[in-house]
């Protein structure tokens, strides 16, 4: 392929004056996935990285995902960034790409969630796609070029047995290097829900634990309710809550979903 080849961070958008651009509409020019260097590394997987994977994937609790989730910000990761025409000759008997960029690769689930691939090593990323090219970045700059692609998740060494993927709420800890808490041992969450239910005479105490299925990162907020209420009134005062939390958008960023049980004070 002839042409120049630049890395971006961002494929297939243009701003209003037709340039490469990111999901928002904000030209790439100037704006790269930065790597590194990472000099000295072959590209092969960090081993406890690997035991830390296996790990929350066969037995998510607390204790596992805090261990991944230290793992992967400390960990080396590969991008794959794929080439993209952005000039075509057209003028001869076959069409010849001019010019084309380097572009990260963004993955679409049936629901419309996007996603943004990591990998492990070089072996973990050829198996997927052999002629995507590896950048090797820290996992904050991976988590931030996928939040500025508007991904929901990062999967890690898609198509491999060990294969995973990094909810929202670990996206964003990442983005914004942060120490991962599960959402209901987080003290930040734990104020943002205590205001919420402040705001309702109702509810005698309240408490958080961990839903279910393990491994969603699903909060789980027990209410006590004052006795008497009706179907209609408990709803509203759990619809209420729940308003009042998402306004927040930090507190958002940290809870992956949300689930209320009720019962009645005694």
């Amino acid at each position: 392929m002839s042409g120049s080849s630049e890395l971006r961070a961002g494929q297939g958008h243009v701003d209003a004056q037709g340039r490469p651009a990111d999901s928002a509409g904000q030209a790439w020019e100037g704006k790269l996935i930065p790597s590194h260097g990472f000099s000295g590394d072959d590209g092969s997987a960090d081993q406890r990285l690997l035991a830390a994977l296996r790990a929350a994937q066969s037995a998510p609790d607390d204790d596992t995902e805090s261990l991944l989730m230290s793992s992967v910000a400390r960990s080396r990761w590969l991008v794959p960034v794929v080439a993209v025409a952005t000039e075509v000759d057209e003028t001869g008997e076959h069409a010849v790409d001019t010019r084309s960029d380097m572009a990260a690769v963004t993955l679409t689930s049936p629901d419309g969630s996007r996603a943004l691939p990591m990998f492990t090593s070089l072996e973990s990323l050829t198996a997927w796609d052999p002629a995507a090219r590896p950048v090797p970045v820290r996992a904050a700059a991976a988590a931030q070029a996928a939040i500025s692609e508007e991904c929901h998740v990062l999967v890690v060494d898609v198509a491999s047995p060990h294969a995973t993927v990094l909810r929202p709420s670990m996206l964003w800890s990442l983005a914004q290097e942060r120490t991962w808490l599960p959402s209901h041992l987080d003290p930040h969450v734990a104020s943002a829900v205590s205001a919420a239910v402040a705001a309702e005479p109702r509810v005698a105490r309240h408490l958080l634990e961990a839903g279910e299925p393990a491994g969603a990162g699903v909060l789980r907020v027990v209410l006590t309710l004052s006795p008497g209420l009706v179907a209609d009134e408990v709803s509203a005062i759990a619809t209420r809550i729940g308003e009042r939390i998402a306004t927040d958008g930090e507190t958002r960023a940290r809870i992956d979903a949300l689930t209320f049980a009720l019962e009645t004070a005694r």
